[in-house]
């Protein structure tokens, strides 16, 4: 068998012609991309149809049809496509005759050194192979006519698209099952560095795949987008086949220059980085897609068993989530009385509660924010940050969720540095995703971390941004230590927070490098470790990292071994950081309003509570503007007495409060008969939904908590029996220890935990029953962690015995567990 090249140098008569023609067309740099694939299509018509027309004539044939299917059906020729052909007939002619035509058609195109994919078959014998293959029947909904009977086409076309929807409803999810068996075996296109075009996840196939669900009229694909990712997988294609010479979808490493330089790129990083933006758009429109479709599967055979069971009454549909977001019908969805256009935090948000909840954000919801909702101020708003760093800690769920944001733009608008880094190819072997991936990878591996550091926040912003200096000149810790501390600032972290991470991101290397090359035993190493680092914070906040890092980056960048050295070198330095206990920082003073909700509770024996609403100001450019309600601040003052820190805790959350941040101490005053104490709780609260409650009914739910006749316990039991969790995120488990050289005068119990419902009131009545006194708590709530300490002491006023301090910390463990 003669090659192309071959045939078109040995005659210029007969086949040759087409290939002559087929060489030129190929050679012409001015003609590329969908307008040469469909020359090449009509150039192959042109000459199939005359091969055709003359062998049926010689054979004898009538009622007989050639047909192509599959990519040469859609008119989508690469230089070394196959070639995919049905020879299609009536049934009435001899077999003698029908194999001669296939002869006088197949023979040919093997003489020409080209592939050929072919079958002879009646329109009775097509439709029962494609009721049998599903490939097959694939292949068939692209048949377009070449040559021969145009009705015979016509009708079998028309009875496979019918049998296709009438079949749809079983046959889509065995196509849905395919897909994901060939994305297992071979992997997602969108981070191979030597992807296979066609068959991985997001390549041809999958855009195949799409036009067959269309097909079905169950569902049909996002199509922003998808047309242009088509074409440059089908570009980047023509230009393999045309370097290699090769019928072949594998972009091989050593042919990826020389196929950027055909396609006219810079290199082969800009080659991969456009293929992968193509396979993220359509492995995202499959996403969508099959969601839909699974949906709409779900919806034909589930609800009429579901609405026969109810008695005919209707399903409720709509369950909310937060402010302006509610969960309908499986996804994630904004409510019917959400303005994206006033509420600038609400993409955030509904991230937020999509990941939380284990859900995936609806296209219509994520389209509409992104083409309504205005752009944050600078700096954020508190509560745009906290919803940032909630989305981020959410685990694996939060990919999906990120991944829908990135489609339609939102994550540029909120964070301009991203672009840099999207779809960037790591060329090292060892690393799994491209640089923007592995950044969100790296917060899903640090979401299981929070338990080990103070700052759960500062974890997860540092493990986002900490290669984000990556496509950027010179060292990326240097350049991406610049652009965290603009990232940070951006989004609403003092100043304090900010240096914090900037220095983790400059040195997020720091601790796995020195550890694998460096002498540990050496004072020098140590030192210098601890000087760089500066403070035990910034040290467990790195060490969390590393691990993160390592973790996301690929199974052969974290082991046991490396694991143990890291965990020395920071032990050494924690040491050296330790020093001398700093001496327990002077209590603030409380404020003037505190001090008279103080005097009014001593004075009529309390609770006294006091809302003020907290506003950020208008945004730049908007003068007009009105603030933006971003929490409440709630003061709680009563005469000391036991069980108040739960009762209060527990009120709030029967009201669906959620608290933010909060502190509690005690307070001296003055009276008649020497001083009393006076309890001042001091918290920041947001609705989870819907508006806040008044002050009266949280005064009255208070004093019933406190004098026993509303059980709080039982009502949270009550309200969680019957709104069951959905099940979502898996959160580390809470981590409860005691802190006894950190206060001079209390025992400190620290407490991180998954932010909940009713969580500070188990705390509370953890350590209610324990017996001790809580001197003071310091609750912070970061994103949907929450960090608390509590300084306790004896009823005598002071620190717990330390064998009791562990004790206790076991104790509220194990009821958070329970």
């Amino acid at each position: 068998m003669t090659s192309l090249e071959e045939t078109t140098e040995e005659t210029d008569s007969g086949p040759s012609g087409y290939a002559a023609a087929r060489l030129r067309l190929l050679q012409e740099k001015a003609q590329s991309g969908p307008p040469r694939r469909a020359a090449l299509a009509r150039l192959t018509d042109d000459w199939l149809n005359a091969l055709f027309t003359t062998a049926a004539r010689e054979a004898g044939v009538r009622g007989a049809a050639l047909v192509a299917v599959g990519g040469y059906g859609r008119g989508e020729l690469s230089p070394r496509s196959d070639l995919d052909l049905l020879l299609l007939h009536d049934g009435k002619s001899a077999p003698g005759a029908i194999a001669a035509l296939a002869d006088r058609v197949w023979y040919p195109v093997w003489d020409l050194g080209l592939a050929l994919d072919h079958s002879v078959r009646t329109p009775a014998e097509a439709r029962k192979t494609a009721a049998e293959d599903l490939k097959a029947q694939l292949g068939l909904l692209d048949a377009r006519h070449v040559s021969g009977d145009l009705g015979l086409v016509t009708g079998v076309r028309t009875a496979i698209l019918a049998d296709w929807r009438n079949t749809a409803l079983k046959r889509l999810p065995a196509l849905d099952e395919l897909c994901r068996e060939r994305a297992e075996r071979l992997g997602e296109l969108q981070f191979l560095l030597e992807p296979d075009l066609k068959e991985a996840r997001g390549g041809l196939r999958d855009a195949t795949a799409l036009r067959a669900v269309a097909a079905s009229w169950l569902a049909d694909a996002p199509r922003e987008g998808l047309a242009d990712a088509r074409r440059a997988l089908l570009d980047a294609r023509d230009a393999l086949h045309l370097t290699t010479g090769r019928a072949t979808d594998r972009l091989a490493l050593q042919e990826q220059d020389p196929v950027a330089a055909e396609l006219g790129l810079l290199d082969a990083d800009a080659l991969l980085r456009q293929v992968y933006e193509a396979a993220r758009t359509v492995s995202y429109a499959s996403d969508v897609t099959w969601r839909e479709v699974n949906r709409v599967l779900r919806s034909r055979s589930v609800r009429p068993r579901l609405r026969a069971m109810l008695g005919g009454k209707p399903v409720p549909e709509r369950t909310p989530l937060a402010e302006g977001v509610v969960e309908h019908d499986g996804e994630v969805v904004l409510a019917r009385t959400a303005r994206p256009e006033r509420d600038s935090v609400l993409p955030l948000r509904a991230a937020a509660a999509a990941a939380q909840a284990g859900l995936p954000i609806s296209l219509h919801a994520v389209r509409r924010l992104a083409a309504a909702a205005k752009p944050l101020p600078v700096p954020w708003p508190a509560e745009a940050r906290e919803e940032l760093v909630t989305l981020l800690g959410a685990g694996e769920s939060t990919v999906p969720v990120w991944e829908a944001l990135e489609a339609e733009g939102l994550i540029t608008r909120l964070l301009p540095d991203w672009e840099r880094v999207r779809c960037r190819p790591q060329r090292n072997p060892v690393h799994t995703w491209t640089v923007d991936r592995h950044l969100v990878q790296t917060a899903v591996q640090a979401s299981s971390l929070t338990r080990r550091v103070s700052r759960p926040d500062l974890l997860l912003v540092c493990a986002l941004l900490h290669d984000i200096g990556k496509g950027w000149p010179g060292d990326h810790s240097v350049a991406g230590e610049v652009i965290a501390r603009d990232v940070a600032a951006r989004i609403g972290f003092d100043h304090d927070d900010t240096a914090v991470v900037a220095t983790v991101v400059r040195h997020h290397l720091l601790l796995v490098d020195t550890a694998t090359r460096r002498d540990l035993d050496d004072p020098a190493t140590v030192g210098s470790v601890a000087s760089r680092v500066g403070s035990l914070t910034t040290l467990e906040l790195l060490h969390a990292l590393t691990e993160a890092d390592a973790l996301a980056t690929g199974p052969a960048a974290w082991s046991s071994w490396r694991a143990s050295l890291v965990a020395d070198l920071v032990a050494r330095v924690a040491a050296v950081l330790a020093g001398e206990d700093p001496a327990e920082p002077e209590p603030a003073a409380p404020s003037a309003e505190q001090e008279r909700l103080a005097v009014e509770a001593l004075r009529t024996g309390g609770p006294v509570l006091a809302l003020h609403a907290q506003t950020e100001p208008a945004q730049d450019g908007d003068p007009g503007g009105a603030p933006e309600p971003v929490g409440v601040e709630l003061h709680i003052a009563l005469p000391d007495r036991p069980g108040v820190l739960p009762a209060a805790a527990g009120v709030l959350a029967l009201h669906r409060l959620t608290v933010r941040a909060a502190d509690l101490r005690a307070i001296e005053l003055p009276t008649e008969l020497g001083t009393s104490e006076v309890l001042l709780l001091s918290w920041r609260v947001a609705a989870a939904y819907g508006s806040l409650p008044q002050a009266a009914r949280l005064r009255a739910d208070l004093v019933r908590a406190l004098d026993g006749s509303l059980d709080i316990r039982a009502r949270l039991a009550e309200r969680e029996a019957a709104y069951p969790r959905r099940r979502g995120v898996q959160a580390p488990p809470p981590r409860v220890t005691a802190l006894p050289t950190a206060s001079q005068h209390a025992t400190v119990i620290e407490v991180r935990a998954q932010d909940a419902p009713g969580l500070l009131h188990r705390i509370g009545h953890a350590l209610e029953t324990a017996r001790v006194r809580v001197r003071s708590a310091h609750v912070s709530t970061l994103g949907a962690n929450a960090v608390d300490a509590f300084y306790v002491t004896t009823d005598r006023g002071r620190p717990l015995p330390a064998a009791d301090a562990a004790e206790l910390a076991r104790a509220v463990e194990s009821a958070l567990r329970g």
